[in-house]
């Protein structure tokens, strides 16, 4: 890759790109990631980028159907629009669903929600034209997601075997989905409480391969940091609390319970859920404000970056891999969205709060497009801090929203669902504008027209917007979308009654349930302050001592259980890339080999793909239980089936990661020591690290 000349197509070749294929394929595909990224999303508040998955099932679905001359540009072009989906997804699923846990909303509205999908989502877009010359020709950023989808689309073009590893993942990731959440024939975690000290320690683990993925995509650094932050809450807090205060009765059965009636019900979780999660939610907050501040240069010189575009030339390129869409037509359709978010907030919220509302998001949306392709280019959008974005700007429109309806004598209630909306479309402009300016470094870098690759890219945000509401209603209705929702729904049950509704399986959706916890506090809602400062201190220690304070924010909020297989699957990507090292260089040391690099990045790579597999084929199990509980009942109801044990469940679990660990490492050197010789070495290697590192802080 080193020796290759950019771009890969040169732009006197013209191939086939935005061909009705290609539209009819990344239609497909970018209902499926959203979908998929939908449930991820709601189940533990992470989602995972469909570029490099879409590139794949795109070559695969393409030369599966055999048609002939597929061009690198056409892949290319449908994993840009299922990638939109994908991000659209993403920022739709932080916000809105926090309407439930507010009780503004009883069930989810798919055309509101579409609405804000399709308004954020399409001023995202425009935005990155904007600046796709500034951020990718002119400082030419590095856009690490972006450079490597390349290699997967170029690798593709030229044959591999990695071609076929996601469809086998993806087909393993759908079968384990299908026994543990549709059949139950095993548990979906294990867990055990016990009495020390006076108090109660709890451990225990989701057996979920789609976790373990993203502990292995994410990597050791950021899966150890949530896992610590899971430590701290469950190891520490919870005790603590449980000390000096007591904890509320056990019930009889709780070894029989499942995962999500320990969030429900009575025991160890009442403390966690009415007490710690609130100290991470604390500690987010203030760890997404110091993650804006800390990146403040790199903020400024984007966004005067992005302003400056308007004083260059705006003559078309007479180049084809520079032609951008007519910055005329760019301008025609942003004047035209923020005309559609006045009507739209008009209807729902009044004038003032409409007028107040439109000229804010003209004012905040693009310094967010901008600050969100600018990170992104340089840190990559799995690193850029969108929660931190949307927090900040859930701060300035509840503050705009407080001060305007306090004069018009608006009502609380009506506050806090402007306030969530006007944030919800800023927030989905900043989560689809980095992961659009990656796939259109993708473009630049394989030679791709940019009108044509901005056409993808906003027929892939139409469709996520048009997929993700009936998605939201689906898993509401089958789960219910937080546990504080589903209780609510409950009481409003019993009131009138009817039949409750089992809440084990409520989706946790974190980042939204903080959201309605934070408008919540600031108009009055009775969120638990004195946590949230306790966790605002313990971010401020985090960051005195330059610890990643969002991931172990992170780690506090989310339940243990799901903590525990994500720092698993990076213990994984640890060991097999230093064992990949070690085979290529007989040794480990702090400089690798050029060769040994590039080993460990080819085992990284097939454990991203097999990774992504999993993922999509567990998240899309999940949506189609979803929707048969919804139409026909439970799939488990169908048969008579005994679920197993939590022994028999962490062996059977411990099979299919073997099988993770096995097609992953299909490509790791010959050994040169045994297992067991590996293992230790590597081991003593990060011993040895860590040593270092501590006495080199002191």
């Amino acid at each position: 890759m080193a020796a290759q000349k950019w771009p890969y197509i040169p732009h006197n070749k013209e191939l086939p790109e935005l061909t009705l294929r290609v539209i009819i394929i990344g239609i497909f595909l970018g209902i499926v990631m959203t979908a998929a990224n939908a449930y991820l999303g709601m189940k533990v508040g992470m989602t995972v980028s469909a570029s490099i998955p879409a590139a794949v099932m795109s070559m695969l679905i393409l030369r599966g159907l055999r048609f002939k001359d597929v061009s690198i540009l056409e892949n290319n072009a449908v994993q840009t629009m299922a990638s939109a989906g994908e991000s659209l997804a993403a920022g739709v699923i932080f916000t809105v669903p926090a309407l439930l846990v507010m009780g503004i909303w009883e069930d989810i509205d798919p055309l509101q929600t579409f609405i804000i999908a399709f308004l954020g989502g399409i001023l995202g877009t425009m935005f990155t034209i904007a600046l796709r010359r500034v951020f990718i020709v002119e400082e030419a950023l590095p856009y690490p997601e972006g450079v490597a989808c390349t290699e997967v689309l170029i690798a593709g073009e030229k044959g591999g075997s990695g071609l076929v590893a996601i469809i086998y993942a993806l087909i393993i990731g759908a079968m384990y989905g299908w026994v543990v959440e549709g059949l139950k024939v095993t548990k979906k975690g294990v867990h055990v409480v016990a009495d020390f000290l006076g108090t109660k320690f709890y451990a225990g683990s989701e057996m979920s391969l789609a976790l373990l993925s993203v502990g292995y995509i994410v990597g050791l650094r950021i899966a150890s940091f949530i896992f610590i932050g899971g430590i701290l809450g469950f190891g520490f807090l919870v005790p603590i609390y449980g000390l000096l205060h007591g904890f509320p009765p056990e019930p009889s059965n709780w070894d029989s319970l499942t995962m999500g009636e320990w969030h429900s019900g009575p025991s160890y979780y009442a403390v966690w859920s009415a007490q710690v999660r609130y100290i991470g939610a604390g500690a987010m907050v203030v760890g997404g404000v110091w993650t804006l501040w800390s990146m403040r240069n790199t903020i400024f010189t984007g966004f005067s970056k992005a302003l400056s575009f308007g004083n260059t030339s705006d003559e078309e390129s007479v180049l084809r891999t520079d032609k951008d869409t007519n910055m005329k037509l760019v301008l025609i359709v942003c004047a035209t969205i923020l005309v559609l978010s006045f009507l739209y907030f008009v209807s729902n919220l009044g004038f003032l709060l409409a007028i107040a509302g439109t000229l804010f998001i003209a004012a905040v949306a693009f310094f967010f497009s901008a600050v969100a392709g600018y990170i992104a280019g340089v840190v990559g959008s799995s690193n850029s801090p969108v929660s931190g974005m949307t927090i900040a700007t859930l701060m300035f429109t509840a503050a705009l929203v407080y001060i305007v309806g306090t004069i018009a004598g608006i009502d609380n209630s009506t506050m806090m669902f402007a306030t969530l909306i006007i944030a919800s479309v800023v927030a989905v402009n900043a989560a689809i504008a980095g992961d659009v300016m990656q796939d259109l470094k993708t473009g630049n870098m394989v030679g791709a027209t940019p009108w044509r690759q901005q056409i993808a890219e906003t027929i892939g945000v139409i469709v996520g917007a048009a997929v993700i509401g009936p998605v939201l209603l689906l898993l509401n209705r089958a789960f219910k979308i937080t546990v504080k929702h589903c209780e609510a729904s409950n009481v409003k049950l019993a009131d009138s009654g009817d039949e409750l509704i089992d809440c084990s399986n409520a989706l946790l959706a974190p980042q939204a349930d903080l959201i309605g916890t934070i408008i919540e506090s600031i108009f009055g809602g009775g969120a638990n302050v004195e946590m949230l400062i306790l966790g605002g201190i313990i971010a401020s220690l985090l960051v005195w001592r330059k610890l990643p304070v969002m991931s172990v924010a992170i780690g506090i909020y989310l339940p243990l259980e799901l903590s525990a297989p994500i720092f698993a699957g990076g213990l994984i990507h640890y060991y097999v890339t230093n064992v990949a090292i070690l085979r290529t260089d007989g040794k480990l040391i702090k400089r690798p080999s050029k060769k040994a690099l590039r080993a460990a990045d080819d085992v990284t790579s097939r454990g991203v793909l097999i990774g992504a597999g999993f993922i999509a084929g567990e998240s899309l199990i999940g949506v189609l239980i979803a929707l048969l509980i919804v139409t026909v009942g439970e799939p488990s109801d169908w048969f008579t089936i005994t679920g197993l044990s939590q022994g028999f469940t962490i062996i059977f679990f411990l099979w299919f990661v073997g099988v993770f660990i096995f097609l992953t490492t299909l490509t790791l050197p010959k050994r040169i020591l045994s297992t067991g010789k590996e293992i230790l070495t590597v081991i003593n290697s990060s011993m040895k690290q860590i040593k270092d590192n501590l006495i080199a802080k002191k």
